[in-house]
Formats: C-alpha cells, structure tokens, sequence
C-alpha cells in the first residue's frame, strides 16, 4: 500500500505541475491579505468542525494549514503534508481523487486567467484520522496565488460532514460565482452546464439554513421581512423535494448544492 500511496502522490504532483509554466513568484504578503476573503468565497458551513490550509502547487506540498486540523484529523498543524494526506484517503476512494483532479486541472487549464477567481471546486472523502478512524471530509478550494502563466497557491476548506453523510458515492462539483456556469454532482467526471435549481436568493437563503440560522436572523442579516424568508423557505423546501430543515441540510450536501 505504501508503494501504491507514493505513486498516487508522484501522480498528483505531475498534474498540478500542469498549472506551473515558469518559476516566478507572488510574495506572501499578498496572500496573506486574501485569506480572509477566501474564506467568505468558499463559504464556511458551520455544520461540522473544518479546518483551512493552503497547498502550494509548485511544490504538491501543504504550506500552511489551521490550528483545528488537530480536532478533525488528530494531526499537530506542523507535521501534515500531502503524504500523510494521500495516505490517509480511504482505499476505495484513492482513484476518485486522482480523476477529480485530472478534470479539475484540465478545466483550470480551459479556461482564462480572469475566471479562475469565479470558480471553486468541491467533492467529499473519507480521511482517516490519525487515530484510524475515517471521516467524511467535505473538500472546499479555490485558486488563491495565480498569474497569467501561472498557479501557485490553492485555499482549502476541510469539513467533517460525517454525522450528515455517514455513507453513499461521493460527490464532486465545481461551481460557479457571479453567474459563471455550474456542474453540479458531475457522474462519470463527464461535464455537463448544471441547471441551476435555486435562484440567487434561495441560495443565499440555504446557505443560512445549512448553518442553523433561524428565519429571524436569516432576515435581519439580509434586510429582508420574515414573510419573505418564509416564502423563499417553502420554495427551496418544494424545490429540492425534502420535507424538514434535516433532510434539506443532508440533501443539499449529497447532491454538492453547496
């Protein structure tokens, strides 16, 4: 398993090198400024504890990863790496990984520069933690250090979505941001233009959702009346053909509306 863990690695490493056209470099101090932005784009459900890390694709290596990835996999922020993160995919899910990030650098590679910043991409796997027991990870990441040749960084969300999908087949999206297009639970790494289910509003309004708020707090955060919300809540309710608030959250991660 080791032997077949380290090609899985030198694999990966060869693809995201498909994104490095030459050596030059973006100073960290600009990077450093965006984390925070990053983590508004990507969304952060407060559904399971996560952790965020920043992965270096010249390198194929972790370059810096939060103080919580020991709450979620058990692991000291200093010692990850993409070994240790390699490895501790579940077996069966081992080739599911490489394929997704086949298609998701040739579709980086599809696309202009200026629309890097409008996707993100997201699938779910089981890890195992350092303990040995496996989690289902829910994987958030967009382009965070880029250039016109050139892809340095990207910015990771890493949630425990065990207790919401504690079985089933993964599932991988990419999703666009201000009306770019989105492929949702793509099956057979074969991309096809999503229908978007939801409009703007109603996403905006099941991402509250998923995060617990009530219609109250929903309201008052988006300056909206609680009849609206109501309103906007039985349409995503009817729409998604779920009958609870649970089944709507555990849906809406299974099928990667998220």
């Amino acid at each position: 398993m080791k032997n077949y863990n380290d090609k899985l690695l030198i694999s990966a490493r060869k693809l995201w090198k498909t994104l490095i056209h030459n050596k030059s470099f973006i100073g960290g101090e600009l990077l450093a400024e965006r984390i925070e932005q990053y983590k508004k784009m990507l969304n952060i459900f407060q559904v399971g504890e996560y952790y965020y890390m920043l992965f270096d694709l010249v390198y194929g290596e972790v370059a810096s990863v939060s103080n919580e990835v020991t709450n979620v996999l058990g692991y000291e922020p200093e010692v990850l790496s993409s070994q240790i993160l390699l490895d501790s995919i579940h077996p069966n899910e081992k080739d599911f990984f490489l394929n997704i990030e086949e298609k998701i650098t040739s579709f980086l590679n599809s696309i202009p520069v200026e629309d890097y910043q409008y996707y993100k991409f997201q699938y779910d796997v089981r890890l195992k933690t350092k303990s040995g027991q496996y989690k289902r990870i829910l994987v958030q990441y967009l382009m965070a250090d880029y250039d016109d040749h050139n892809i340095y960084h990207s910015f990771h969300i890493h949630t425990d979505i065990s207790h919401i999908k504690p079985e089933g087949a993964s599932c991988f999206s990419i999703i666009g941001i201000e009306d770019r297009p989105s492929y949702y639970n793509i099956q057979n790494l074969n991309l096809q233009k999503s229908f978007d289910l939801f409009t703007k509003r109603e996403r905006e309004i099941l991402k509250e959702i998923i995060e617990g708020k009530t219609t109250l707090q929903i309201a008052k955060k988006l300056f909206i009346s609680h009849y609206t919300v109501n309103a906007h809540r039985r349409n995503i309710m009817e729409k998604a053909e779920v009958n609870t608030p649970l089944e709507l959250v555990s849906k809406s991660i299974k099928e990667g509306w998220i």
